[in-house]
């Protein structure tokens, strides 16, 4: 069997997710591609993701492959999170990932629509709201969530989330139906209404967006679809990181691991990974490299299990969900976090002691998101205890 030590995946990482200098993807679809995902929860990460991996990267290039040629897409997938996705990965995902959530997410909303005292027929209230917005958008026209609300008596209405809890909250019903159509890929969010580092979305009907009817590859071909995409990025991975980047069942998991023709390799530390069975040739040295990497970033939440870039700092990395903040790399290991002051200058801080042409490299990168920043500050609402320190 084939054993892939932990340095050799620092090294396909550093190459194949175009964060080593030397190997930055040319534009920000091939970036996006590179790592099958990049992570949409914060509007900032999408920005910031693809900012590290290519040069002259400019927001108006990330507004343009979002926007306008709409090759990179956003749409709530694996493990109800939202994603964006190069536009020819996305009926796999309808028909897979995208499709497990929002049958689990239906039913729920239509109890909380009962618990709410909206309808005493929740899904009977959600059927009729979910085509009211869709006869609303039919025409093509891109609106906001509260000019969709204001315009639709059928979204009148707030329900109590986690009652009892400290992040319990009353909000509006309409956000949530919009969230649901979206996952079921009825939905899309469409231009951003504010500022790249802020969510404005403007929906619409994915439709009229990608200019054809959405049509969703079957289930096991979809899962199929994903996890040839995500071994090509991030294998070898275990059978735990995969099911867990799916959010799917073990069955799921193995199925598909079987339908690409995985192939089992050994790992350091004893456990069992899988490539694609053309990606078992030696991986290239790549020269030391440093990165820095935003709050959600695909290449540190691509995997369940990440110690062999992780080492001892998960916990000063990672708030209690499991959320990653910002991290600093070197040589393919994650050595610290990095923060903005009050001026927006990029500060990077050390979890351990890296050699001077490392901390050259950090300064280096640092300067460099600094001058892209150019001022702007971003917030998260994922800060770690690093950052927070």
């Amino acid at each position: 069997m084939r054993h892939l030590h932990d340095v050799e995946r620092r090294t396909r990482l550093a190459r194949r997710h175009a964060v080593s200098p030397a190997h930055r993807a040319p534009d920000p679809l091939a970036a996006t591609r590179a790592m099958t995902v990049l992570h949409a929860t914060e509007p900032a990460t999408v920005h910031l993701s693809l900012q590290a991996r290519v040069d002259g990267l400019t927001v108006a290039d990330v507004d343009r492959v979002l926007y306008d040629e709409r090759t990179v897409v956003k749409q709530l997938a694996m493990r109800r999170t939202l994603f964006c996705f190069p536009r020819e990965l996305l009926p796999a995902a309808w028909g897979s990932a995208s499709a497990r959530v929002a049958a689990q997410l239906r039913p729920r909303l239509a109890r909380e629509v009962e618990a709410g005292g909206l309808a005493d027929d929740g899904a009977a209230w959600l059927d009729a709201a979910c085509a009211a917005v869709l006869a609303h958008l039919a025409d093509g026209r891109e609106a906001s969530a509260q000019a969709i609300r204001e315009a639709l008596p059928e979204l009148t209405g707030r329900i109590d989330l986690a009652v009892g809890k400290s992040y319990g909250a009353n909000v509006s019903i309409a956000p949530r139906v919009l969230t649901q159509l979206a996952v079921e890929h009825a939905l899309v969010r469409g231009r951003n209404g504010g500022h790249w580092r802020v969510s404005r979305p403007q929906w619409t009907l994915m439709s009229h967006w990608l200019g054809e009817e959405p049509t969703p590859l079957p289930e096991r071909e979809g899962y199929a679809a994903l996890v040839a995409a995500w071994l090509r990025a991030f294998g070898p991975g275990t059978r735990a990181d995969l099911q867990w980047w799916l959010g799917s069942t073990v069955g799921a998991a193995t199925r598909a691991l079987a339908d690409v023709g995985a192939v089992e390799v050994a790992l350091d530390g004893g456990e069992t990974g899988w490539v694609l069975p053309d990606d078992l040739d030696a991986e290239p040295e790549v020269e030391p490299w440093a990165a820095l990497l935003p709050v959600l970033d695909p290449s540190v939440m691509g995997w369940k299990q990440r110690d062999f870039f992780l080492g001892p700092h998960a916990a000063a990395l990672f708030d209690r969900n499991g959320n990653a903040g910002t991290t600093a790399w070197w040589d393919g290991r994650v050595v610290g976090c990095w923060v903005q002051d009050d001026a927006a200058t990029v500060e990077v801080r050390l979890l351990e002691d890296v050699p001077p042409a490392g901390r050259a490299a950090l300064d280096a990168e640092a300067a460099r998101l600094t001058t892209w920043l150019d001022g702007v500050r971003v917030s998260t609402v994922y800060p770690s205890p690093a950052m927070k320190g």
